[in-house]
This record gives structure tokens, sequence and C-alpha cells, in this order.
């Protein structure tokens, strides 16, 4: 395990001098990793081109965090003893690549992450901004407002995953954990954009899995979700942006749904209301809500978005139906999050947020249960890409039945989170 991580931490320097070795870093369309891309979602689409020839832009992060979180429940069940130290160091590595004037491709691997302390690929794509590979000026007068993604990439429902933590990518989080029903998947498929004076629409389609592979269950290789959102995102003034979009992501029926738990990368708080068997990789998903509607789901989330000056509210409300073919009946949960942070000082070096979270579900078992989460937290720049972040955390369960371990349930503590992000 130390040889693992050592490896990624070196990896991760040598990949760090290779950047600041470059003259050129910047790539058309692309949102940077560093305190410039926060409140970027989409790609940006700029007709201005600056290809000159094949570009590899070799990028990554890397985070590590102090935990200091107690947890309780009420006794019917044992909870894993925890105590404060620091939780496994993660890293990413990113290849960005100008192939041809208004092409890209991304991939991204985990070096090292809390469900798999090895390498392994989570995805990637190639974006398309023009046609001129096919004749130059193919289609210019369509393409200067249209963008095209294909490959086994991150699917872009919604909007709180553009602000989430993506393993060691964190520099666009305010906080240190991702929502209590984390809305995150990659799938094979492909995504059309349209974006011209503010206006924002996008149609998707994808396999519907997140672990590729051609042998039938039930006689199918797997099935197909459906994406689409649509929106506006404006700079009214120079001191007032907004941005409203809505979303949806649909399957008919796949063997396994995985659009709640596919973050294999797994949560910032380690062993959480987890029991006294619990392991670092195969508890990986502590503190967050998986409402289990594995073969039909429907999702739909609307996400508003304020910047006035320094001060910002993210807002996301989410309503899920779906069920296992083991059910009868489709089951709901409902999600709510509202953020407001305060950005200051230099350059809106510093900042200051909140976070409440709240989760109501159907269970399988006919239970209706409630999670509800605060969190409060502080940030400082102290580049451009190293960010030091402290979060105070309150989670807590309600409803659920005496012979469950989260009966009763909380935890609550400190977090402290350093992050690298080129």
């Amino acid at each position: 395990m130390r040889s693992i991580i050592k490896n990624a931490v070196c990896a991760t320097l040598v990949l760090a001098g290779l950047g600041l070795n470059a003259q050129d870093r910047n790539l058309d369309n692309y949102r940077q990793p560093d305190k410039s891309g926060i409140n970027v979602f989409e790609a940006p689409k700029d007709t201005v081109s600056t290809f000159d020839g094949v570009k590899v832009r070799i990028g990554g992060s890397s985070t590590l965090q102090f935990q200091a979180v107690d947890h309780s429940n009420s006794g019917a069940v044992a909870l894993k003893d925890i105590g404060y130290n620091f939780n496994l160091a993660t890293a990413n590595l990113d290849l960005d690549v100008a192939l041809f004037d208004g092409i890209r491709m991304h991939l991204r691997t985990y070096l090292s992450s809390r469900h798999h302390p090895e390498p392994y690929v989570k995805g990637g794509y190639f974006q398309i901004d023009k046609l001129d590979f096919i004749r130059e000026g193919f289609m210019e007068d369509v393409m200067k407002y249209v963008t095209i993604k294909v490959g086994h990439m991150e699917n872009n429902y919604g909007d709180a995953h553009f602000r989430r933590t993506d393993n060691a990518q964190a520099i666009y989080n305010p906080f240190v954990g991702n929502l209590i029903m984390d809305a995150f998947t990659t799938e094979v498929g492909g995504e059309v954009y349209f974006q011209k004076n503010g206006f924002i629409s996008m149609v998707g389609i994808s396999n519907g899995k997140l672990n590729q592979a051609v042998n039938e269950v039930d006689g199918s290789t797997g099935g197909a979700s459906f994406l689409a959102k649509i929106g506006y995102d404006k700079q009214r003034t120079e001191d007032l942006r907004y941005r409203i979009t809505g979303s949806v992501y649909t399957t008919g029926y796949v063997p396994n749904s995985y659009l709640y738990s596919a973050d294999r990368a797994g949560s910032r708080y380690y062993f959480v209301m987890e029991d006294e068997n619990a392991s670092t990789s195969g508890n990986f998903r502590s503190g967050r809500y998986n409402p289990n509607m594995k073969n039909q789901i429907t999702a739909f989330m609307i996400n508003p978005f304020v910047k006035y000056r320094g001060l910002e509210f993210f807002g996301t409300y989410e309503h899920t139906s779906g069920k296992a073919n083991t059910e009868t009946s489709k089951r709901t949960a409902t999600q709510y999050a509202g953020e407001l942070v305060y950005r200051f000082g230099h350059d809106e070096n510093f900042f200051l947020g909140g976070r409440y979270n709240k989760v109501n579900g159907e269970e399988m078992s006919g239970d209706d249960i409630e999670i509800s989460r605060f969190q409060l937290g502080a940030g400082w720049f102290m580049t451009k890409n190293i960010l030091a972040k402290v979060e105070y955390v309150n989670q807590q369960y309600n409803d659920y039945p005496t012979t469950s371990i989260l009966n009763d349930g909380e935890f609550k503590g400190l977090m402290l989170e350093a992050v690298i992000s080129f």
C-alpha cells in the first residue's frame, strides 16, 4: 500500500514539473482544472481557434484529508471504532490532447482512490467543435453553436456533477463531501450540445452500463439510458450572473443502474456508519444514499445558480422514481440541497460557505426514511493551483427501522483537505 501511494505521489510531482515547464497549456473549448475553472459548467464554446498542430496537455490533481469525525447510532448494530487521522492520499492523471482543429481528447486515470489504491482509468471522450476534418468550413454555421461528445465518459445529468469532487479533483467543490444522493455515472454514449446567446440544450444516449461487457443477462447485453438538459446562463452585468437548468436521466430496462453508485473513487467520510467488519475499499460509499432502483429509473434535476459579486448560490432539486425487477411498483426519492458561498479577498482567494442537504426516500422494505446533512466550510487558495479547505459536517438519519445500523444514526466532526490541481 505504501509503495502504491509513494509511486502515485512521485508521478504527480513529476507531472507537475512537466506542466510548469510548458510554455502554453491552454486548449480550445476547455475547462481549466485550477481556480479559473470554478463555476464553469459545460466546456465553453468559442469559435476562435488556436490549433497549430497536435498538443498534449499533461495535468492532474492530488488531495489529502485529515478526518476528525465521530459517529453514533441507537446501538442495535455495533459501529466500527474510528478515530482521528489522515485518509489515503488520492491522485488523478489527466491527458488532454488537441488532435485537430476543433477536435480534443480527454482521458482521466485515477492513480489512487479509496476504492482502488491501484491506478485505473475513470473514462474519456472525444469532443468535436468543428467538422473541418471532413472538409474545411464544413457546416461551420451550425458547428459554431454545436458540440459533440463521444466516449466512455462522465454523463451530463444535472449541474451538481460539475461542482462535485471527482476523486482527487476537488478544487471546484467548496466543501469536502459531495451530495448525499450523489448522481454520477460513466457510460458509453454520445451527447450533442447547442449553445447560443446563453441558451443551453443537450440530448444524449448511452448504453446504461458502468462495466462494459458483451455477455448476455436475461437475453440482452444491456439497455439504454437517455439524457437531456435545457437551460439558460447569462452574465447580465459585470457583477451579476445567473443560470438555471433542468435535466432528465431515464432508462427503459438495464441489468443494473449505477446512477447513484457509479463513483468508484469513494466518499470522503471514511468508515462513518459502517459495521465492525468494514474495510476502506469494500465500504467506500460511507455517508451516501443509494435508492437502489436497479433496473428502471427516471430522475429529474433542477439547478439554479446565481452569483452577485462574491456571493453565490447553487441549488439542487432532484426527484427520482424507479424499481428493481423484483418489485411490482415504483418507489421515489427526493433530494434538496442549497449552497451559499461568499468569496472574498484578492481575486476571491478566500471563501466561506454553508450547505444544507436533505433526502427523503422510500426503501424496498416499505420504510420511508430521511437523511439530512449540514456542512459549514472555508477555504484559502494559496495559489490558483493549491487550495486548503476546512469543513464541519453533521449528518443525521431518521425513521430507519430499529434493526438497522442507521437507526438514530449520526456522524459529525471536522474535515481538513489539501488540494493540488494543475
